[in-house]
């Protein structure tokens, strides 16, 4: 058996400037950690030589990849032409939709275990851009590239999005006492809504044509500079009031980014001494995250009671291999 896993991604500023509508005119950048949620993906001999099992929310048995409903697993397995002899399982931390970058996760941790499988070695720019070809490409989702990058690299990141087409990544490295610091301040609450996440994006993407859409992404890229200056500084409050003025702009992007009760809850989480935050992932529900110093958080926790609260740390591994078991050696899927 082989076990790899990914992790999902807490966005902080620039979403949305990788989307190629974009970054294609103008460079594009982002500020965003991983952090201790996974999607882990295991492999192992199926004893039926001719057929391939997939286990996630269902479990799919075929003899043909072509037959997979699942959209990552099956373009993936057509990549590595895989035949059968072979049963992959997904197990995720947090459920799919969240605005954690979870479908991301689940690529770069899908093809990771392939590699392994086939005793070959990818560096994590490599993985990265396989991931954005499966989603991006091949798949046609109207997503950008950020969530695949920071789930194969891990860690506190600025990832720039180059206008040549060319994706680069810059770690954000902080005094141990600033981390600390900042991952203390920054709580995360599930609103509990239905997402809407290909439809926000696509209207994202074409509002790219907009000039005033278009200046506002561009704002929001510089504010990703001045953000990770505010964490070398120390300046953290001020790294909360970024993330309040990120949030109003963001808003403008696309009509479903936010609704009447994103707009409650955050209200709400302002009034009870929360400093500014956003909402994770797209737009429409998911993760609202806050900015809040420690001697408010009892109120916010109070207010916020309703969504459920994820306890986590900040991940600085980026995807790896978990496990690999000596019976792995003695079975080979059937691959050509």
């Amino acid at each position: 058996m082989i076990v790899t896993r990914a992790p999902y991604r807490i966005s902080f500023f620039g979403g949305g400037s990788d989307l190629e509508s974009f970054f294609s005119q103008s460079p594009g950048a982002v500020l965003s950690t991983t952090i201790n949620k996974f999607t882990y993906i295991s492999s192992h001999y199926f004893f039926d030589t001719q057929k391939v099992r997939i286990k996630y929310s269902k479990t799919e048995t075929h003899t043909s990849t072509d037959e997979i409903e699942h959209p990552i697993a099956r373009e993936v397995l057509r990549k590595f032409k895989v035949k059968g002899a072979i049963e992959i399982s997904s197990n995720g931390d947090v459920a799919a939709g969240s605005g954690l970058g979870s479908s991301s996760a689940f690529t770069v941790a899908m093809l990771l275990n392939m590699y392994v499988r086939l005793g070959r070695y990818l560096d994590k720019q490599q993985l990265a851009e396989e991931a954005c070809d499966i989603e991006i490409n091949r798949l046609a989702e109207p997503i950008g590239k950020q969530d695949q990058y920071a789930s194969a690299y891990g860690g506190l990141n600025v990832i720039r999005f180059h206008t040549s087409g060319m994706t680069s990544v810059e770690p954000v490295h902080l005094d141990k006492q600033i981390y600390k610091d900042i991952q203390r301040r920054l709580l995360i609450f599930h609103t509990g809504l239905p997402r809407q996440t290909s439809s926000i994006l696509s209207e994202q993407r074409d509002n790219m044509k907009v000039a005033n859409k278009f200046d506002i992404m561009r704002r929001m890229v510089d504010l990703v500079w001045v953000a990770r200056e505010s964490l070398y500084e120390g300046e953290l409050h001020r790294f909360g009031e970024l993330l309040h003025l990120n949030w109003k702009l963001k808003r403008q992007l696309a009509s479903k980014i936010s609704n009447p009760e994103i707009d409650e809850l955050y209200g709400r989480g302002l009034d009870a001494g929360a400093v500014g935050g956003k909402l994770l992932g797209a737009g429409g529900s998911g993760f609202l995250l806050f900015y809040c110093e420690p001697e408010h958080q009892g109120a916010l926790r109070n207010v916020m009671a309703g969504c459920r609260e994820l306890v986590y740390k900040f991940d600085y591994e980026g995807c790896k291999v978990v496990v690999v078991a000596d019976e792995y050696w003695d079975h080979d899927p059937e691959v050509s």
